[in-house]
């Protein structure tokens, strides 16, 4: 399939308006919205004042969500529990938010269809993801996870990297974690594409370790014959249920 020229953002900041400007865009100002964080982690990073609001946050590590619940106390309901298997009865949200948790998943597929399943009609989907077609999804595709533990412990500074709690996680990179794989999803499940951003951590952050990735992945692009995107790594969208 042939797609569009992506749209990039400059800054984590400009991601985290345009995320709190569509998800407040849902809101009649009078109703409170049911937010379901699919994937919940250990922070939430949109700050929705203006608006009334529910957050149910489900996650499958349980050191990470205990950290969630006592240092931020956002969630009105924690629920540790793996998404292909977590049944959430009836319930129907406004908002869902998930974010770089599909390239963790084996049948990634289906774990968007439960998410779409979740979904009032004409609610919103918000999903982060890794492009498995870039550079950056190629490199992380083969190499084994142990050096994963060390690129965010020596290459990203995080030192708590690997411990429980913190990531990284074992990646799979399905199909559907990718420009293409989404499209197909949303054109078979009546989905519409409001949103759908590019964007370049690498580039977006400063310092020496940000160059020394951006050059190594400039390289491996050019050996692809320009096959592997480097520009961007990420990927973000804003769905709406038809």
């Amino acid at each position: 399939m042939t797609v569009t020229k992506l749209k990039m953002f400059a800054s984590y900041d400009q991601e985290v308006a345009l995320l709190e400007r569509c998800v407040t865009e849902v809101s009649d100002g009078e109703s409170r919205l049911e937010i379901l964080e699919a994937g919940c982690g250990r922070s939430w990073p949109l700050k929705l004042d203006s608006i009334k609001y529910r957050l149910t946050g489900v996650d499958i590590d349980s050191k990470a969500l205990e950290s969630r619940v006592n240092n931020f106390k956002d969630l009105d309901e924690a629920i540790i529990a793996d998404l292909r298997q977590v049944d959430l009865g009836s319930r129907k949200f406004d908002v869902i938010y998930n974010s770089f948790v599909l390239e963790h998943i084996e049948n990634a597929a289906a774990v968007l269809e439960k998410l779409n399943l979740w979904l009032k009609p004409g609610g919103v989907l918000i999903l982060k993801i890794p492009d498995r077609d870039t550079v950056f999804g190629f490199l992380t595709n083969i190499t084994p996870f142990w050096f994963h533990v060390a690129y965010y412990k020596y290459i990203l500074g995080r030192k708590n990297a690997g411990k429980p709690g913190y990531g990284p996680y074992p990646t799979y990179y399905d199909d559907v974690v990718s420009r293409n794989g989404i499209r197909e999803f949303c054109k078979s499940h009546s989905m519409a594409i409001i949103e759908e951003y590019g964007l370049c951590t690498y580039r977006v952050e400063k310092g020496m370790r940000s160059q020394m990735v951006s050059i190594v992945t400039v390289l491996v692009s050019a050996l692809s014959m320009g096959k592997l995107p480097w520009r961007h790594n990420n990927l973000t969208y804003v769905l709406k249920k038809g």
